[in-house]
């Protein structure tokens, strides 16, 4: 067993045997059982995932190995994150398998911090949508618009999404919008999409849909509150602009 130091601080492991027959002290499972999960680097978490390393055309790779040759390919657990399957298996000895299982703990990991346990989920503020539904969006590659619904207490009784797009725009329909409104009894509306290039700004587009939307609204009696786009880390609301219509 020997180590080296990494360019990045972190020791750089150069074992030719599994993990389990490492010394205990450097196996990632008995680490984080003994001393908790923070004492684990961002490549032995990701090795926890992978469960057991692979061979490639150069040799046998360790899971800690395999995780950091990821975070050297794309810096950091953040951009690691915003990866998708084709992108994740360019990296040697990532196969389909592995990019699944990295993927999936992403995604558990957006879906746990989107999500408030133990009540209804009421919204006051666009800074209360956003905090529900930004980490389910900033991510995605392609547009995506969803509904919001909410009863008389603003309270959210359900979400859709209504239709997925390319990079630059989604198509959104209005009968699709207010139909499940309608379904659902629903007596507001908040839109919400998402912008992949990470820019906040609202299009043309964004702002003539919008004022649809509300038209649309009006003449049902179910009011559309807000359109909230997400960038990022970032949102902007239509309405604290005052783009409604």
């Amino acid at each position: 067993m020997s180590r080296e130091a990494h360019s990045s601080g972190e020791p750089l492991l150069r074992y030719q045997v599994p993990i389990n027959q490492w010394d205990e002290a450097d196996r990632p499972r008995e680490k984080l059982m003994r001393r908790g999960p923070s004492a684990l680097s961002d490549a032995e978490l990701i090795a926890l995932i992978f469960g057991s390393g692979t061979r490639t055309k150069q040799g046998s790779i360790s899971a800690v190995q395999l995780g950091q040759a990821l975070l050297r390919a794309y810096g950091s657990l953040y951009a690691l994150a915003q990866r998708d399957l084709k992108e994740l298996t360019r990296v040697a000895g990532v196969g389909p398998a592995k990019a699944v299982q990295l993927v999936a703990a992403f995604e558990i990991g957006r879906r746990v911090e989107a999500q408030r346990p133990g009540r209804r989920i009421q919204v006051r503020t666009p800074a209360d949508v956003a905090a529900c539904y930004g980490p389910l969006l900033r991510d995605l590659k392609r547009e995506v618009f969803k509904i919001v619904l909410l009863n008389t207490a603003n309270y959210i009784i359900a979400d859709y999404t209504i239709s997925e797009g390319g990079l630059a725009a989604s198509i959104v329909e209005p009968r699709a919008v207010f139909q499940r409104a309608i379904l659902d009894n629903a007596a507001g509306i908040i839109c919400l999409h998402n912008h992949p290039s990470g820019n906040p700004e609202p299009s043309a587009d964004d702002i003539r849909i919008t004022r649809q939307l509300v038209e649309a609204g009006r003449l049902l009696g179910i009011p559309v509150h807000d359109h909230i786009i997400i960038a990022g880390t970032t949102y902007t609301s239509l309405a604290e602009r005052g783009l409604m219509g």
